[in-house]
């Protein structure tokens, strides 16, 4: 176990990381989508997962964890339906809602969640004592064989 990472669980078709609140949380959690789409034949939608992923763990970091605690990250994957259900877990306060038209429109920020929208088939917010879990799921058909 190394100072980032304080928790890895590997099941055959769940896959949980824990990251305390740093900067490079998100490139590790990238990579560790990226095994688990690799082991499980998933990748055909690789590059949106792998973009809601550093959304949703980057807007966790940045608005939804404090100061000495982190972030978990859940991927599920039924293989009898082919989907994949992403969760990131944090602990603090805060609603999570899409932008309005309050944003301007040459804003830098605030379009991670439109982009989830867009590119997950499902998405939405639930309840955490403390905090809350962000979810999308996308529909992947594995490639080949799904594996442990």
């Amino acid at each position: 176990m190394n100072e980032t990472t304080q928790l890895t669980a590997r099941l055959p078709h769940f896959r949980e990381v824990f990251h305390r609140r740093e900067r490079r949380a998100v490139p590790l959690v990238r990579k560790f989508v990226r095994e688990a789409l690799l082991d499980w034949a998933c990748e055909g939608r690789a590059d949106d997962v792998l973009l809601c992923v550093s959304e949703l763990v980057t807007n966790a970091l940045l608005h939804g964890v404090p100061p000495g605690r982190g972030v978990r990250l859940q991927l599920r994957l039924d293989p009898a339906d082919g989907i994949l259900h992403v969760e990131v877990h944090d602990s603090g306060d805060g609603e999570v809602r899409l932008p309005g038209s309050w944003a301007p429109s040459d804003a830098e920020t605030g379009r991670g969640l439109l982009m989830v929208a867009t590119l997950a088939d499902k998405w939405g917010v639930g309840e955490r004592n403390p905090g809350k879990a962000v979810w999308c799921e996308f529909a992947v058909r594995a490639e080949g064989r799904v594996t442990a």
